[in-house]
């Protein structure tokens, strides 16, 4: 993995479990697309105008 400075001089944090392997590239955005279709999957029922769970604003 290259450990180069950033701009701003400071070095980037990887946070990656021991054996754990670092995906790039199109595989990183399928794995992106796909964590985010199963987020919106569970989240769907709480949240939007059908949504079961409402916040209540006093205005």
């Amino acid at each position: 993995m290259d450990m180069q400075a950033t701009s701003k001089g400071t070095m980037p944090v990887v946070l990656l479990k021991e054996g754990g392997t670092e995906t790039k590239g199109r595989d990183a955005q399928k794995n992106n697309i796909a964590a985010a279709k199963i987020i919106a999957e569970i989240v769907h029922t709480s949240l939007g105008p059908r949504g079961m769970d409402k916040m209540l604003v006093d205005s």
